[in-house]
């Protein structure tokens, strides 16, 4: 069946497979024939293009061949961000391969992957960020890591850290994980909950990072000891070291932030990803004592400053789009649903369960 434009979409049209969100949920399912509402819907949720059946429209004489109209439709899709996005990902995933195998990192490489990731920073919203489809089976760990690098980078400036320092954390929140290629492959991606000596091998993946990085000359300590002390808590409730207050890393700090926003967005084996402005209100409630509170409030005021216009799912179902926020009340903003304003602030009952994102 033929991919087109949703603006060349038609009603009566039936879909060849489902039409998905940003965040994998089903908008229309595969077979559905489409009505003139459903156009209104694809066109409200920016969805580029879609897979269609329809009377009279010839896949070979309309359409280029499969290979040509999937490299098109990537690069309709993709902006220049996204395409580096992906560019660090397959690199990511080889220097991985090679660190598992027992080679050396190649750090020019890393260096240079990732100053043309940064280069396109500035086209980065940690909440409308549309995820590009990965080479072949997406890897979470490899994805995370590249997500983490930029969000660990826009962290830092918003807190304003030093100049000198805002590579050095993308660094850090790039290769924070990295201690997982020497975790058993068995354990790391087990479906189930790790049993207790699973549990303790997982959490030894903080020391193997450490041990990788501490030798590299050309990465400074606080990329090192990002990799050792991401899981560690204010409170000294973390690991591996139970380490308090100031004994953290600044950069482990914001790498543990970004870290655990992604881990919670994100779709896992074990569980499916949780909505942006849930994981915001759970990193609020939850940070205490844990997270270090001002990287935190900071995070959660500036990602969501700009977010009037989005279009939302709510935890009911219905669909609306965001009109105004109040600073008091960061991730429960005023919703529009079919002209009736809902505030989520009054109305604890209802929340954010989606967000819907374009390239």
């Amino acid at each position: 069946m033929p991919i087109i434009p949703t603006s060349q979409v038609q009603a009566g049209d039936r879909l060849g497979s489902d039409v998905q969100t940003a965040l994998g949920s089903i908008l229309l399912q595969k077979g559905r024939a489409l009505s003139e509402r459903d156009l209104e819907i694809l066109q409200a949720y920016l969805i580029a293009s879609v897979e269609v059946s329809r009377s009279g429209l010839d896949e070979n004489e309309m359409d280029l061949p499969a290979d040509e109209l999937a490299a098109n439709a990537s690069d309709i899709k993709q902006t220049p961000l996204q395409q580096q996005f992906v560019h660090m990902e397959l690199l990511l995933k080889r220097v991985f391969s090679m660190v598992q195998s027992g080679l050396k990192i190649p750090v020019l490489d890393v260096r240079n992957g990732l100053s043309a990731l940064l280069s396109r920073i500035d086209e980065y919203n940690i909440l409308t960020f549309y995820l590009p489809p990965s080479e072949g089976k997406t890897d979470v760990l490899i994805r995370n890591s590249v997500l983490c690098a930029m969000t660990s980078y826009t962290l830092a400036k918003w807190n304003k850290f030093p100049e000198k320092d805002l590579f050095p954390i993308a660094m850090a929140g790039l290769l924070h994980d990295i201690g997982n290629t020497k975790v058993d492959s068995a354990v790391l991606h087990k479906p189930s909950r790790l049993t207790n000596d699973e549990m303790l091998e997982m959490r030894q993946h903080t020391l193997h990072g450490f041990r990788l990085l501490e030798n590299v000359t050309s990465l400074n300590q606080g990329i090192w000891l990002s990799a050792l002390q991401h899981h560690e808590r204010i409170d000294g409730s973390g690991y591996p070291m139970k380490l308090k207050g100031d004994k953290i890393h600044p950069y482990a700090k914001i790498v543990a932030i970004a870290d655990m926003y992604h881990a919670m967005t994100s779709n896992r084996h074990y569980r499916k990803a949780e909505s942006p402005y849930l994981v915001l209100e759970e990193l609020h409630a939850g940070s205490f004592g844990k997270l270090d509170p001002v990287y935190v409030q900071t995070f959660i005021e500036r990602t969501t400053q700009f977010h009037n216009g989005l279009f939302v799912r709510l935890n009911d179902g219905r669909l609306g789009e965001i009109v105004f926020s109040d600073r008091n009340h960061p991730t429960r903003p005023m919703v529009s649903i079919h002209g009736q304003i809902v505030n989520l602030a009054q109305d604890r009952k209802l929340f954010i369960c989606e967000v819907f994102t374009s390239n």
